[in-house]
């Protein structure tokens, strides 16, 4: 179960969630959450209990050392914390962890039972899908929500999906039930450079969170590490002339597909963001 002392009186909460696994190609949504954590500088609100969720043999934990050389041992495990913006009406809790392997359905009604006592308005889930996209295109983020008013207000799909789903489509499905507004933003990874990370997508559902929520996300080093990854694999790419081949032919297709968005709502959407990254600056 969760355990906290005193729960924060937040302002118009919005719940931000990722986890590691099935739902995070190439490491991208887990590596928002970490962005904004840092971003942010978001801090500790409650844990859920590993014992009751995660399998140790399936999801071992970890032993680092630190600059002081002292050995630090992690469990794997959920974690919640809270930011509060200073340029924003509202806070933002941040949902950590890794996809539990066990007791999904208790899992879920811990996490929304949180929500429902913090008065979260809006509950965002991300994930991360290998698909047919070149890592030479902006990498395209599909929003999508079971309600159709939110998808009118927020310009987003109505989820049409059926097939196997990740604990984030659980924690969807729950929201619904339990009349808590819920959209979930995907990114589509190059199937052909899977390894994590993959700073591009993390770039790119960063943008989308600052789209949601109307308020800039301190971007660091995260551009730099997206035209590095961006570079590197251009340079695997041309070592091999069957690969090279298929990115053009992934190119034209998506350009082909994309040629009436990028003069119209995906301008306009970079320059939203633009000006509210001058806003913090200036």
């Amino acid at each position: 179960m969760i355990e906290y002392d005193e729960l924060p009186v937040l302002v118009d909460p919005v719940m931000v969630c990722a986890f590691e696994g099935w739902n995070d190609a190439g490491d991208s949504a887990s590596g928002t959450i970490a962005h904004l954590i840092d971003a942010w500088d978001a801090q500790l609100l409650t844990e859920l209990d590993s014992e009751e969720y995660y399998d140790y043999q399936v999801n071992r934990p970890m032993i680092a050392i630190d600059d002081a050389g002292v050995r630090q041992l992690t469990w794997p495990g959920t974690r919640l914390y809270v930011a509060r913006l200073p340029l924003s009406p509202r806070d933002v809790i941040l949902v950590q962890g890794v996809e539990p392997n066990m007791k999904w359905q208790q899992f879920t009604r811990e996490i929304l039972g949180l929500a429902a006592e913090l008065d979260v308005q809006l509950v965002v889930t991300l994930g991360a899908l290998l698909s047919d996209s070149p890592h030479t295109r902006p990498v395209p983020v599909t929003g999508s929500s079971t309600d159709l008013s939110l998808c009118d207000q927020m310009g987003i799909e109505a989820s049409h999906y059926e097939g196997p789903t990740g604990i984030v489509g659980v924690i969807q499905e729950a929201c619904t039930r339990f009349g808590i507004p819920a959209i979930s933003l995907w990114a589509a990874v190059p199937h052909y450079v899977a390894a994590p990370p993959c700073p591009k997508a993390t770039l790119a559902l960063v943008g989308r969170i600052e789209d949601i929520l109307d308020v800039p996300v301190p971007l660091g080093d995260l551009p730099e590490e997206a035209r590095a990854w961006e570079a590197g694999v251009d340079e695997l790419a041309a070592e091999d002339d069957e690969i090279e081949e298929y990115v053009k032919q992934l190119e034209e297709a998506r350009d082909t597909a994309d040629l009436p968005e990028a003069s119209g709502e995906a301008i306009a959407r970079e320059f939203e963001r633009y000006l509210r990254r001058r806003g913090t600056n200036d």
